[in-house]
């Protein structure tokens, strides 16, 4: 079974201990970590709240920015990347999303360099202290200034090349699932994916990220699962909700719904 997940960037006006008591109550066993919430929490005081419920951290987000978009230099950058892994050891987080950061007006090959150098490094303690990391490949429409990486052969590239196996990919289906070839990219994808997030949207992404609640979108969600988990993915479903179209209901109301999606729609996997 497919462990379900909630992305605290869901309910971001929450602090964590709240995060953890209502996605426990809703059934859910797994939590992706904003780093934010966890170092105003604590980390040490995150772990012990985690094994309190027994809750599986999924992922921690983010890392990255290596190409200097964010205002940072490339070695605080891998800095940066390098302590999120250390991190997320501490909390047992299976996963760190990775954002390789914006064009920055960088040419085409420096950028691939830069990321290359980036993950090389950062992938080899993720692998001496058993944690993966994952690119996340961000739709163009949303997330130029987030990630020049925006489709699956850029992502599955730059993976080869790195050839370490803590390195993988995240499939946000709010980025990518509205994408006509994603179901023939699926074979190639589900070896290298670490993560998958549930995301849904009413129209193809532009601007601010906008996420519906799931079912309410143009995203095929369940043909999407149907079809990963026939390539034989079994990895975590964490749901990350945020934007105009649902910053307008409660977080009680957004989660039961949610809940309640997922119940109906992958029933052998929830």
């Amino acid at each position: 079974m497919n462990k379900l997940s909630v992305s605290q960037i869901s309910t971001l006006r929450w602090d964590l201990e709240a995060d953890v008591h209502a996605y426990y109550e809703r059934g859910f066993r797994g939590i992706g970590l904003y780093r934010p919430k966890v170092e105003d929490f604590g980390v040490e005081r995150a772990a012990e709240l985690l094994a309190e419920y027994s809750m599986a951290a999924t992922s921690l987000s983010w890392a990255g920015g290596f190409t200097g978009s964010d205002g940072r230099t490339f070695e605080d950058a891998v800095s940066d990347a390098i302590a999120a892994v250390i991190q997320a050891a501490e909390l047992g987080a299976e996963t760190v999303i990775i954002l390789a950061g914006g064009k920055n007006n960088h040419i085409k090959n420096h950028l691939r360099r830069v990321l290359y150098q980036a993950l090389c490094r950062i992938a080899a303690v993720a692998s001496e202290h058993g944690v993966k990391v994952a690119i996340e490949p961000f739709h163009p429409g949303c997330g130029e200034e987030w990630s020049f990486v925006n489709d699956f052969d850029a992502t599955l590239d730059i993976i080869e090349r790195v050839d370490n196996p803590a390195l993988g990919l995240v499939l946000d289906t709010y980025h990518l699932g509205m994408e006509c070839d994603i179901a023939h990219a699926v074979a190639d994808i589900v070896p290298h994916l670490h993560l998958v997030q549930l995301g849904d949207g009413r129209h193809c992404p532009h601007g601010e990220m906008n996420r519906c609640l799931l079912g309410d979108g143009r995203v095929p969600l369940t043909d999407l699962m149907d079809l990963l988990f026939r390539n034989g993915y079994q990895g975590p479903l964490e749901v990350e909700l945020i934007g105009e179209d649902v910053e307008h209901l409660g977080y009680d109301s957004l989660l039961d719904h949610t809940r309640a999606y997922l119940s109906h729609a992958l029933p052998l996997h929830c």
